[in-house]
């Protein structure tokens, strides 16, 4: 086994300095601000106190941090992205986002760095890194099941010098945004291919003639304005030729490169929800009296916040290996561990705040408290990327090649 080290340079501790510095003063005090603005006008306009924010993190240089090995970013490893990832992963949705490391920004971005030609590009990555879109990315359909992507029906056909794309989408996060102009459409260009061979990927403008919102979906009650999940249907969309991404039939191929950053990015972002979460109850019980003595006296509970610290270090340890390859050896010698990462990250963070819940009481289970949005968006992290049967079987046919190679 090649060794592992999670040293960080310099300039990587001094991010992490920087940006919980950031964080204390600017993310943490406006929480209240961000959901009250939310609140009071139209939920599906974007926050004053994000637009106010974002120039503060680019002038104090923390900004668009996730992007490795390129021009754009700031030229970090994933193992020394994991902890800032975390930092803001704390406050989700509101944090990531005042540094433009949101999802699914950050992985629609690594696509037109890495598959964009330079046109696409200059029209639409360059105004995603300066944060002034946003954007999205359609490939989940409600009439199949999405988990295996070949099920897909939505259709891109070529018709001279354009494409015309027919198809309904949903889930598609991001797509409330009026800030969001572009998504990444997945399709079928050439059904009769081989299996990972029919699907491309084409950037569709969310303006364009054909593109209809139909409405947007809730997730346990939360309709995560104004960001939202949209349900969206694609009726005679014509883009032109130019708008295909690297080429037809390549859409997999673009797939496997953008999913495996952005699946470590949730899990690396969900260990600071369980960090905060943990922090919570630890804070909780010591203030809170039942039977004669502080919650943080009884046996359960210090069992309860001991066992949470222990799944923290044992799914931040598996997120780093699975950094620590993706840097060395690429992302699809580390698929097996972000396979894993992916599974074992959501669970550990949904207990962990099951318990921090079950400490806070019935105030848990309210909006005084970040517990029960984070639960609710934790638990749609088993889905996204992939549902968790789709990873374990991943991990154990990996475990079977080894077992067979050893025979």
């Amino acid at each position: 086994m090649r060794a592992m080290r999670f040293e960080h340079s310099d300039k990587a501790i001094d991010l992490q300095r920087r940006l919980s510095a950031f964080m204390d003063e600017h993310i943490y005090p406006n929480e209240a601000t961000f959901h009250r603005q939310i609140n009071d006008g139209d939920r599906w306009q974007p926050t004053a106190i994000v637009e106010e924010l974002k120039p503060r993190a680019r002038a104090a240089g923390l900004w668009n941090l996730f992007l490795p090995e390129s021009e754009y970013g700031a030229g970090l490893t994933n193992v020394e992205y994991a902890p800032l990832c975390e930092i803001m992963g704390r406050v989700p949705g509101f944090g990531p986002e005042v540094f433009n490391c949101s999802a699914p920004d950050t992985g629609n971005m690594e696509v037109l760095v890495r598959y964009g030609t330079a046109a696409q590009r200059q029209r639409w990555l360059e105004p995603l890194l300066a944060g002034r879109m946003r954007s999205c990315f359609a490939m989940t359909e409600p009439d199949v099941a999405s988990s295996d992507a070949t099920n897909i029906k939505s259709r891109i056909e070529r018709a001279g010098d354009e494409y015309v794309i027919n198809g309904h989408k949903w889930w598609i996060s991001g797509a409330g945004d009026p800030r969001c102009k572009i998504a990444i459409f997945m399709g079928k260009s050439n059904p009769g291919a081989a299996r990972h061979q029919q699907q491309s990927m084409i950037l569709v403008p969310m303006d364009a003639p054909g593109v209809t919102i139909r409405r947007m979906l809730p997730v346990f009650g939360y309709d995560d304005a104004p960001h939202g999940h949209a349900e969206i249907t694609f009726e005679g969309v014509r883009v032109p030729a130019s708008n295909m991404l690297l080429g037809e039939g390549r859409g997999f191929e673009i797939a496997q490169g953008r999913l495996g950053p952005g699946r470590i990015h949730h899990c690396m972002r969900l260990i600071g929800v369980a960090e905060r979460a943990l922090e919570a109850m630890c804070r909780r019980v010591q203030k809170r009296v039942a039977f004669g003595k502080t919650l943080a006296e009884q046996g359960t509970i210090r069992a309860d916040i001991a066992e949470s610290r222990m799944e923290i270090e044992q799914a931040r340890l598996l997120t780093m290996k699975a950094a620590h390859l993706m840097d060395t050896v690429g992302n699809k010698a580390a698929r097996g561990e972000l396979a894993m990462v992916k599974v074992v990250v959501p669970r550990m963070t949904l207990r962990v705040l099951d318990r921090a819940i079950q400490a806070h009481g019935a105030a848990g289970v309210c909006d005084d408290f970040p517990l029960a949005a984070g639960w609710a968006h934790t638990r749609t992290i088993r889905l996204a990327d992939g549902p968790d049967e789709v990873h374990r079987e991943a991990i154990a046919k990996l475990e079977l090649e080894k077992g067979r190679s050893r025979e």
